[in-house]
């Protein structure tokens, strides 16, 4: 694959080594002409174990100090360089409560240092699954709650018993999910044979990733590579979260062809040639993981540059030409007279209605096009198209499609009020009033949407909604783009709605919204290893006329079509779903004369039938969130 400028996605590589030199400056020099960008060392010196035999009255437990030679990195002029690797020797979870303070106050006392130094991070020691870390975790929360400046990082070695990610899980829910501790993921020289013990890691916090030498084959020319699916999880990690990379360089030559520089330069060139960035990418960029709140169209009037930003998608107009042209060719023979009226309602800035005279002119068939919109602004740019553009083509309407009287029906109603959940702005209802200027054989474009809904794993999407601190925004839904996240389980069907609806009599206008309450209930099994869940992705699928369809569902997502964002869910704290289990969302579209909102839920019980995790019902009444009808 060839080159190109992959700015957008930067990759910095460090070089990591254990050695306690006697001159940093040299190494990091080393390190800086061989082409990485940082450096992982040692802050203190070995030796300095000593401090674990200290006993009650000692003065370096009131007053911890370090003499020079305790220290291997002594200055701060190398702190933009440097990652400082902490101490092996710590034992907080000793029984000899002695050296378990001492461990506490010595591991205080290297963070301390590090963070005065202005070091951007500190790395621990690897995560070991076969022992307790609550005190471990204890300590490391205290200690990252007061940094200011410099990272927390978590070493854990990914492994295919998953028991990494599991000593990862417990120390995340010992600190909350703080946000100031992240990882660092070690790769293994044999990676596990399940993809989605491996997608798990894209949603944690993972700040960079170590590939040591040792896991390097050699290439028929001596350089080192890596295996293939080593090549896949290092790219994707690249693409979707752009960590930081580690590597050492063997003491002992294990590539034939290798330099030192060798390793780093593999990496980048990994990089460089990672797949380029789709339409809908370019779209997203600095979007990824931000929380947006769902359009209001009903109560608000939209701005110029939100219609400008949607009418930049080709994919999605393109797909509605298609289908109006098919319909036009359904309902009007060739060489025919007739003359038919398309209604655009919700018509904005005029996008639609371009689709649909070009779709008419194609086609080959006779059109006249009514534009409905009640944005007072959009309407001027509409009475300009029509005076430059359109002129008698296109009549002009000003008004509330849900309380517009038209002199004549249609052939072909046609509306762009999808939101990212299909009917989250409420297209059932805006179009449930417009149904009645459907002739009885009309078509109306969309004519059926269906909402999905996916268990989905993000701690930074968690974190995100958490920062808010209040039950407000852990009850509201948002658009967007994911990129640290990972589906627990494929998604399925929550509801679907179709135009015209058939429960709405003939020419007549909705008594009351109870005929779009939803209710369903979606069951998820968990297939795969033990995953925690923070909240729910929703999708939707549409069909505009017969095989016409636009999508934002990941497996049949409409290529390059960026109109809309998935939606999330939250739920107020996250579940730990075990290896086996079935997850059950409870889902419901409720109403009242002036608004619609949804409510949730989630369970999980586990193979044997016990439930481990109920939460309560959110969104209550929509207390917390709403659309205005």
């Amino acid at each position: 694959m060839a080159d190109f400028d992959n700015s957008s996605r930067p990759c910095n590589i460090g070089l990591l080594s254990y050695d306690h030199f006697d001159n940093v400056e040299e190494f990091v020099q080393e390190a800086t002409n061989s082409g990485h960008d940082f450096v992982a060392m040692p802050i203190v010196h070995p030796k300095y174990n000593r401090v674990l035999k200290c006993k009650s009255g000692d003065p370096w437990r009131d007053a911890p100090v370090y003499s020079r030679d305790d220290l291997t990195l002594r200055k701060a002029q190398w702190s933009d360089a440097v990652a400082g690797i902490l101490s092996d020797w710590y034992e907080l979870e000793s029984p000899d409560p002695d050296v378990r303070l001492n461990s506490e106050l010595a591991l205080k006392q290297e963070v301390a240092f590090a963070s005065h130094l202005g070091l951007f991070s500190v790395i621990t020691a690897r995560l070991d699954p076969t022992k307790s870390i609550a005190n471990f975790a204890r300590v490391l929360n205290q200690i990252a709650t007061g940094l200011t400046f410099t990272q927390m990082w978590v070493r854990v070695l990914i492994d295919d018993k998953h028991c990494g990610w599991k000593q990862w899980s417990q120390l995340r829910s010992l600190v909350e999910l703080n946000p100031k501790i992240n990882l660092i993921l070690e790769l293994p020289a044999v990676l596990p044979k399940d993809e989605k013990i491996l997608d798990v890691w894209l949603a944690e916090p993972v700040k960079a990733v170590i590939v040591a030498s040792e896991i390097f084959i050699s290439n028929p020319k001596g350089y080192p590579v890596l295996s293939k699916r080593h090549q896949a999880f290092v790219k994707k990690l690249m693409h979707r979260m752009q960590p930081q990379f580690i590597v050492t360089v063997p003491t002992v030559q294990i590539h034939p062809s290798a330099t030192p520089s060798s390793y780093q330069e593999y990496l980048h060139y990994l990089n460089r040639n990672l797949p380029e960035l789709n339409d809908v990418e370019r779209f997203a960029a600095g979007y990824q993981d931000y929380l947006q709140a769902p359009l209001q169209p009903l109560m608000d009037n939209l701005e110029n540059a939100t219609y400008e930003t949607f009418e930049k998608d080709p994919i999605k107009y393109q797909e509605y030409e298609k289908a109006v042209y098919h319909a036009l060719l359904d309902r009007v023979e060739h060489g025919s007279d007739y003359v038919s009226t398309i209604m655009v309602v919700g018509a904005g800035r005029g996008p639609l209605v371009n689709c649909c005279l070009r779709a008419a002119e194609k086609a080959e068939r006779k059109v006249h096009l009514y534009a409905v919109e009640k944005n007072p602004n959009a309407f001027v740019t509409l009475q300009n198209a029509k005076a430059e553009l359109w002129h008698d083509k296109v009549t002009l309407v000003f008004a509330d499609m849900r309380k517009w009287k038209p002199d004549t029906k249609c052939d072909i109603l046609v509306s762009e009020l999808l939101g990212s959940f299909g009917d989250n702005e409420l297209s059932p209802e805006c179009l449930d009033g417009a149904q009645k200027f459907l002739k009885d054989d009309g078509i109306s474009i969309p004519c059926s949407y269906t909402a999905y809904i996916a268990p989905l794993a993000s701690s930074k999407l968690y974190n995100e909604v958490a920062s808010y601190k209040d039950l407000v925004h852990f009850e509201t839904p948002y658009v967007v783009m994911f990129q640290q996240a990972c589906e627990l389980a494929p998604s399925k069907a929550v509801w679907t709605f179709e135009h015209p609806n058939p429960a709405i009599p003939k020419g007549e206008n909705p008594t009351s919204n109870l005929h779009n309450v939803r209710y369903s209930r979606i069951q998820f099994e968990m297939e795969s290893e033990d995953m925690v869940m923070h909240g729910l992705a929703g999708y939707f699928e549409a069909v505009l006329y017969k095989n016409v369809m636009i999508s934002i569902h990941p497996d049949t997502h409409s290529p390059n079509m960026f109109s809309w964002f998935p939606i999330f869910f939250p739920i107020r704290m996250p579940i730990h779903v075990p290896k086996g289990a079935t997850i059950t969302a409870d889902f419901w579209r409720a109403s009242d004369a002036k608004k619609v909102w949804y409510e949730w839920s989630v369970s999980v019980e586990e193979a044997g039938g016990n439930q481990t995790s109920i939460l309560p019902i959110h969104n209550v009444g929509g207390r917390s969130y709403w659309v205005g009808l």
